[in-house]
């Protein structure tokens, strides 16, 4: 059985989807959880605080995926860096369309109707033992670097290092206009991704 944690943050995305951030109730939470109040208030010190680990538990399950789309490529023997980029960018387009908050952390755009995305503030100290200290979610900026590292670890290429992760960030931050700003078909997308990501590498 899932702990109490995973079960509260699963009550909270499900409550999200149904009404905005500001009219997700703590109680009602708890309740869907089947666990008290006490317990989620002593999980994250409050509805900010799990908010904001709903956020990074998303951004974590999106990061994951890129990770798992990498392996099944490799597993297809699908070695070209082109290919590799392109797979990413259809996971990237897809995750961020149907979940909200991936694409929040993805563009830095937030609605009223999603909770915060980072801490105002991060204390030095708790000010209770038991009280979770609240970490934000990473920046766009952190996000594509961590994309980025993680495509630029699985490809191969006689590229230098630095030239074929030069490559892969710029693949990475083709897709992530698309994020913002879309337009042609995923498809479509990752096509002209997996050109980019080949260009810049034959260049290099």
């Amino acid at each position: 059985m899932p702990a109490a944690r995973e079960l509260l943050l699963d009550a909270a995305f499900v409550a999200l989807a149904a009404r905005p951030w500001s009219g997700v109730r703590m109680v009602d939470v708890a309740a869907a959880a089947g666990v008290s109040r006490q317990t989620l208030y002593n999980e994250f010190g409050g509805k900010d605080g799990l908010g904001r680990a709903l956020v990074r538990r998303e951004a974590d399950a999106f990061l994951a995926g890129v990770e798992r789309t990498l392996a099944d490529a490799a597993a297809r023997g699908i070695g070209d860096p082109g290919d590799h980029c392109a797979a990413v960018a259809l996971w990237t387009l897809r995750t961020a369309r149907t979940n909200p908050l991936v694409r929040a952390v993805l563009t830095g755009c937030r609605s009223e109707r999603l909770p915060a995305t980072a801490p105002a503030a991060v204390p030095a100290q708790r000010a209770r033992p038991e009280t979770p200290v609240l970490r934000g979610a990473p920046t766009p900026t952190a996000m594509a670097d961590r994309i980025t590292d993680r495509v630029a670890g699985a490809i191969t290429t006689p590229a230098a290092p630095e030239e074929a992760r030069r490559a892969c960030a710029a693949a990475v931050r083709l897709t992530l206009s698309y994020v913002l700003a879309p337009g042609d078909s995923d498809e479509v997308v990752a096509v002209d991704v997996a050109r980019l990501a080949r260009a810049l590498l034959a260049d290099a």
